[in-house]
């Protein structure tokens, strides 16, 4: 991608990048505000106090850096549907008589950029305010604060929800409804330590289990069956 071009995604995407050499690490804006912050606080608590107290305050001024990283992926293509979010897999499971449910449970060291799970346009996006458990756990998906989304496109829905966990108080969210978003595209991000839930309709196979790991935009969680059409 050109300098130009590559400047323009960064900006539209609320992304910053450091390069060492030809080394370029992709950092959401905020890791450098809360980097910038504590490298800050550092130095004032290293001026009154000593470097040695102020080393905590840098070490996690890194982890920001660390934790915002936000790297390229490879999207699939074809009718398949790719998790939202990095994570664990911890359920596969029926969310009603036609609705099947994948949750993905993001650790503080997995990246937290969520992506769209389809290419479509979003069609709902609802705010709920809720509690904040232990994001691993079950009662989550329904007892979470949440940001619930659906994505409509070529005859199909997907609805994902970004939920808060014990840790994560903070959800964002970049897209309005009517906003056109490719499969795996950049649509927001959960701070530290969250949960991501994807319903699927009876027209979607589900292609993970329990226990398996999952990134962002290039694992293929669910395939569009074939349409049967009558004589």
């Amino acid at each position: 991608m050109a300098p130009d071009a590559l400047g323009e995604t960064l900006r539209a995407a609320r992304l910053a990048f450091i390069s060492y050499g030809k080394l370029v690490l992709v950092i959401v804006i905020d890791g450098i505000y809360y980097a910038v912050a504590l490298l800050a606080a550092g130095g004032l608590v290293a001026w009154l106090a000593g470097p040695g107290f102020a080393v905590p305050l840098w070490l996690v001024a890194l982890f920001c850096l660390y934790f915002f990283r936000d790297p390229e992926r490879q999207i699939p293509s074809g009718p398949v549907a790719v998790a939202p979010a990095d994570g664990k897999v911890v359920a596969v499971q029926s969310e009603g008589p036609a609705i099947q449910r994948i949750s993905i449970f993001l650790n503080i060291f997995d990246v937290h950029v969520n992506r769209s799970p389809i290419g479509g346009t979003i069609g709902q996006v609802h705010y709920q305010e809720g509690e904040f458990h232990v994001a691993s756990r079950e009662e989550c998906s329904a007892r979470n604060e949440q940001n619930v989304v659906t994505v409509e496109g070529e005859g199909t829905a997907v609805t994902f929800r970004q939920i808060a966990g014990l840790i994560a108080r903070r959800i964002v969210f970049d897209k309005r409804t009517g906003d056109t978003v490719a499969a795996g595209e950049r649509v927001g991000l959960i701070k530290f330590g969250s949960r991501v839930d994807v319903l699927f309709g009876p027209e979607w196979e589900i292609v993970v289990r329990p226990g398996m790991r999952v990134a962002a935009g290039s694992s293929v969680i669910a395939r569009r069956q074939e349409q049967t059409h009558g004589a």
